[in-house]
């Protein structure tokens, strides 16, 4: 199954053991945007270092987890540099005219025709089949 996957998604999931073995399964091929990934970079070290610094990690234990994100990140999806599906902004920005910062994600879902991993109404109506976390988990299990 081939899945684009959404900013909200992919930082959740990175911060979790369970989601970071979902983002392994063999059964999924996830694509991200560049700016997904640069997003999703960015959120994952500040929300590491609040958790540090509110208390609920250690700070062995919030570098254990940036490893764990960063590999995770860096082996479980392929890239997609902005030129590959740029031309389709405007397309994209139209579809979800309530967040147009997310263009990226849909544009890239149009290019290459595949499906979008989110948790995030804006989404809904753009025209691209959505997946949610639990009924991807769900479909992931009964297909197995």
């Amino acid at each position: 199954m081939i899945l684009i996957i959404d900013a909200n998604i992919l930082i959740a999931e990175l911060l979790r053991q369970r989601g970071r073995e979902l983002l392994r399964n063999p059964q999924l091929i996830i694509y991200a945007s560049e700016r997904v990934v640069d997003e999703t970079n960015y959120e994952i070290q500040k929300r590491i270092s609040r958790m540090i610094t509110t208390g609920k990690l250690t700070q062995e234990a919030g570098t254990d987890l940036m490893q764990a994100a960063s590999q995770s990140l860096g082996t479980c999806m392929i890239t997609v540099p902005q030129i590959e599906y740029g031309y389709l902004e405007i397309e994209a920005k139209e579809r979800i005219p309530r967040d147009p910062d997310d263009w990226h994600t849909v544009a890239l879902a149009i290019h290459l025709d595949a499906a979008i991993w989110t948790q995030d109404n804006d989404f809904l109506g753009c025209g691209c089949p959505c997946w949610t976390t639990d009924t991807l988990i769900s479909h992931l299990k009964r297909i197995s």
